[in-house]
């Protein structure tokens, strides 16, 4: 009868052990898609100020037709192309910056004012998303998640190279 009763708790125990690190990892993957919707929120706000840029009288008809399209390309890119698309739009950004601060009106210095205030953003997010991948990739390694296939059909969080650009 003892020995009945603790195979019962030890099976509980168990069992609420699964249902607990399922849950953890569940909690653990929906941290990566929020930091991943923050952060894809942010570089959609990048693009739109870009777009901005190129249309204001900042930049020459070249840099504009350059940072248009830079822009387009990273508001309108497949998940697959992303990462070519955001460093493309990153590196347009960077050599057109200097340029556009020098002849700046004040209404453009507000828009590089966000722009710059909007990249710090980028980088907090970057490393929030980072993080929350690697945390869930650490968890998801544990022979237990594996054995009992507690992830699911989630797909394993990844990382873009973008994210190892620097805004």
């Amino acid at each position: 009868m003892k020995s009945a009763l603790l195979v019962v708790l030890f099976v509980f125990l168990f069992l609420w052990y699964l249902n607990f690190s399922a849950t953890r990892l569940d909690r653990l993957h929906h941290r990566v898609e929020t930091s991943w919707a923050n952060l894809d929120g942010l570089l959609q706000r990048r693009a739109a100020i870009a777009l901005e840029l190129a249309r204001s009288e900042l930049a020459d008809p070249a840099s504009s037709l350059l940072l248009t399209d830079a822009a387009y390309q990273a508001r309108e890119a497949p998940i697959a192309m992303r990462s070519q698309a955001e460093s493309g739009l990153s590196s347009a950004l960077r050599h057109l910056r200097v340029d556009m601060e020098a002849v700046a009106k004040p209404a453009e210095r507000s828009l590089l004012t966000e722009l710059s205030e909007l990249t710090g953003k980028i980088q907090v997010a970057i490393a929030l998303h980072v993080d929350s991948v690697n945390s869930t990739r650490v968890v998801r390694q544990k022979l237990i998640f594996k054995i009992f296939r507690l992830a699911g059909r989630a797909p394993l969080p990844v990382t873009y190279e973008f994210e190892d650009d620097v805004l």
